[in-house]
């Protein structure tokens, strides 16, 4: 709202300084807004003055101080507005018009942050897409969570969004998979057997194998080695994919769709994408092999989709997939993959270009890797060896609320230092705690206004009771929910709302806390119309905090050990 009307009101000035001739251009930019960092800077500031000054070839400082000398009155909007080289505008925003939003967020509740941005249009966002021959480690633990809540932003912003999995139970992944369990099982009969490295190491091997003895042991004597291979890699690919799928969920992961490789295999699928890209004149031949030519779209090379002997590559069946997505009527396509896939990103986004769809349409997040702390010190994983931290493990330790906030407290394009031991604490020192721990505060204030009689009837209220800066800046903070929602979408940065819920936290903890020494500041006093006034204002800190953590898939806890008295 804020936004809506600066705009409009930066707009009239700048067509007045059009209109007298102190500069000219040919359309009026959007105003880009940014919380000011520092309070003697204002609330918000804009570089709009610079943008013009680059097109029409004047100073910035000029182009400034004109835009605020010819900027409406408007009461209930601006308080004051300055100007600093070489040209940002601040803008210092009546604190009526804050406290005025707070009646907004309290009539709209839980659908406050609810936006249109997607205007409907469906959206797929494919993560995790583990191969199921193993559990999950936590780094297939950030990008769980990290697809997890950027569907849910997604879905706040106003999209239909499906939240996908592609089980790769196909090609040579599940092949070692079943020579693994097969040689544990001969294991598990008394055989010697030459174990390779390349094969899985981990115990949960051994423990498929002597199930799968227990189930099925003669029919596997009684087929050919490689049948019995064939018959171990798709028991063991359906029992790890059934605990991957625990696992997610327990985690408060669940996907609408878990879309099977196979299925691309068995449809013809992967011909059909292949016969689209040759009609487009996108297939040569060379050397009895069948490329697709990715450097038309900004690859570094060209691209094999079936070599000479027959066989296809993973990145045929990869193009059948995408294929498969946009026939399913998706607007939008996301993949969220591991920082060493890179070098897939490039082929990728040629063949989706290649078969006609827009650039746009399709975006790539790489999740960067995870560094488990204990102690201080680096806890090494490896799959095949079995050396890793699962999951499950760290989950289990910390807490999946813990676990999930510490999965978005670093943007995805940075690498992650998990700290165990900070995230056991239950003190202000983890973030998790401190945010939740201002949630519970605040039931605990109305539970206490409720037993000192105090009217918790917040249908009247006089917002000019809130005359102190902190509650100001808490009107301002949870104000700008919508705002954040809106640039997580844009950036595809679910970590943005972490960080703005601690920020809330911590506004909020601060005037709290400031009741102790200063009765300007205490919630519940003998005056009814300023108990009732913070009453409003801490319901609508609520509001926000409850509705955030949902989207982070965190709880809004009622209560916790560490509440005081009022």
């Amino acid at each position: 709202m804020i936004d809506i009307k600066l705009q409009n009101l930066f707009e009239k000035s700048i067509k007045k300084c059009i209109k007298d001739g102190v500069f000219s251009i040919d359309s009026i930019p959007k105003l880009e807004l940014a919380t000011s960092k520092r309070p003697e800077h204002g609330d918000l500031a804009t570089n709009i003055a610079m943008i013009i000054a680059s097109r029409a070839k004047k100073k910035p400082i000029d182009i400034a101080n004109a835009i605020v000398a010819n900027l409406p009155e408007e009461k209930g909007l601006v308080k004051n507005v300055t100007v600093a080289a070489p040209g940002f505008i601040n803008i210092v925003i009546d604190p009526a018009l804050f406290l005025e939003q707070l009646r907004e967020i309290y009539a709209a509740g839980e659908k406050y942050g609810v936006l249109d941005v997607g205007k409907g249009k469906k959206c797929q966002v494919e993560f995790v897409s583990a191969n199921p021959t193993g559990p999950l480690h936590i780094g297939h633990g950030r990008g769980a969570v990290y697809g997890d809540v950027l569907g849910n932003i997604m879905k706040a912003a106003g999209y239909e969004v499906t939240k996908e999995y592609y089980v790769n139970d196909a090609g040579g992944q599940i092949r070692t998979l079943g020579r693994s369990i097969y040689l544990r099982f001969l294991e598990t009969e008394g055989k010697k057997v030459a174990y390779p490295e390349e094969c899985y190491q981990g115990d949960y091997i051994v423990d498929l194998a002597r199930e799968l003895s227990q189930t099925s042991r003669a029919k596997l004597f009684s087929l050919a080695e490689d049948d019995a291979i064939e018959l171990c890699g798709e028991f063991a690919a359906t029992k790890i994919l059934g605990e991957i799928k625990r696992d997610l969920a327990e985690t408060g992961v669940i996907h609408d769709l878990y879309f099977h490789e196979n299925r691309l295999h068995t449809d013809a699928a992967i011909d059909r994408a292949i016969a689209e890209l040759k009609n487009h004149g996108h297939i040569y031949e060379h050397e009895g092999a069948l490329w697709f030519r990715s450097t038309a779209f900004g690859d570094d090379k060209d691209r094999v989709l079936k070599k000479s002997d027959g066989e296809l590559t993973y990145f045929a069946a990869d193009i059948a997939y995408h294929k498969n997505k946009f026939d399913r009527g998706f607007d939008r396509v996301i993949d969220i993959w591991g920082a060493d896939h890179a070098g897939y990103v490039e082929r990728m986004r040629a063949a989706v270009v290649a078969m006609g769809y827009q650039k746009e349409s399709y975006g790539v997040v790489l999740i960067q890797l995870v560094n488990l702390m204990r102690a201080g010190e680096v806890v090494s994983m490896s799959t095949r060896s079995a050396t890793y931290e699962t999951l499950e493990d760290v989950r289990k330790y910390v807490g999946r609320d813990v676990c999930r906030y510490f999965f978005l407290m670093r943007s995805h394009n940075a690498q992650l230092d998990f700290d165990l031991e900070l995230a056991k604490k239950e003190t202000p020192e983890n973030p998790v705690f401190y945010i939740q721990y201002a949630h519970a505060r605040i039931a605990s204030v109305f539970r206490k206004a409720k037993e000192a009689g105090v009217s918790t009837d917040l249908s009247k209220v006089d917002l000019a009771a809130l005359d102190l800066p902190e509650e100001w800046q808490l009107a301002r903070l949870v104000g700008d929910y919508p705002k954040v929602i809106q640039d997580c979408v844009a950036t595809l940065e679910p970590h943005r709302l972490s960080f703005y819920l601690m920020e809330l936290a911590k506004a909020f903890q601060g005037y709290y806390s400031r009741g102790r020494s200063d009765a300007r500041y205490r919630i519940i006093s003998n005056d009814p119309a300023r108990t009732a006034a913070k009453l409003f204002l801490l319901k609508n800190c609520q509001i926000v905090l409850q509705n955030a953590l949902k989207i982070l898939g965190i709880s809004a806890p009622e209560e916790m050990v560490r509440e005081e008295d009022e």
